[in-house]
């Protein structure tokens, strides 16, 4: 009996509960690459990669409960990022054009979100890598997130 058959009734479904098939696991390492892609394209604009993955995830929530766990994951770990690349994109587009000065605010600012952005590609990385051989990936607090988000 395949797993879709046996989970149809079951009002609590874990992500851990689920055996994914081949095409599932490759779809949803696929959201991973997508927002890694997306970040190698549109690096300067942070909107690029919250909007491809915003993309893949419309175009997968009909999907399987896996697969569309994993995008939702995906989508859920790139608002805070957008929302941190953002405010650093206008504050330095605000330096360079000589509306405020550079101050130790800002390099502390910078420093953090490129910390964090390190920590999300590596995460990034470790999600599809997982998620390719059919294990699943939590991240910290995003899980839960997602956990809350994505219903059977």
């Amino acid at each position: 009996m395949e797993y879709r058959e046996i989970y149809m009734n079951d009002p609590i479904l874990r992500i851990e509960d689920v055996v994914p098939y081949e095409d599932e696991k490759e779809r949803a390492s696929n959201c991973y690459v997508m927002s890694l892609v997306a970040v190698m394209i549109g690096l300067p604009m942070p909107i690029i990669n919250l909007a491809a993955t915003g993309i893949f995830y419309l175009m997968s929530r009909k999907g399987t409960f896996f697969v569309r766990w994993n995008s939702i994951q995906a989508l859920v770990s790139q608002v805070p990022l957008f929302i941190m690349n953002n405010i650093l994109f206008w504050w330095t587009i605000r330096i360079l054009f000589c509306y405020t000065d550079l101050s130790s605010a800002y390099i502390a600012y910078f420093i953090t979100v490129n910390l964090y952005n390190i920590y999300d590609f590596v995460e990034t990385v470790r999600s599809a890598v997982q998620t390719r051989k059919g294990k699943i990936h939590k991240w910290y607090l995003y899980s839960t997130i997602t956990d809350k988000i994505c219903k059977r």
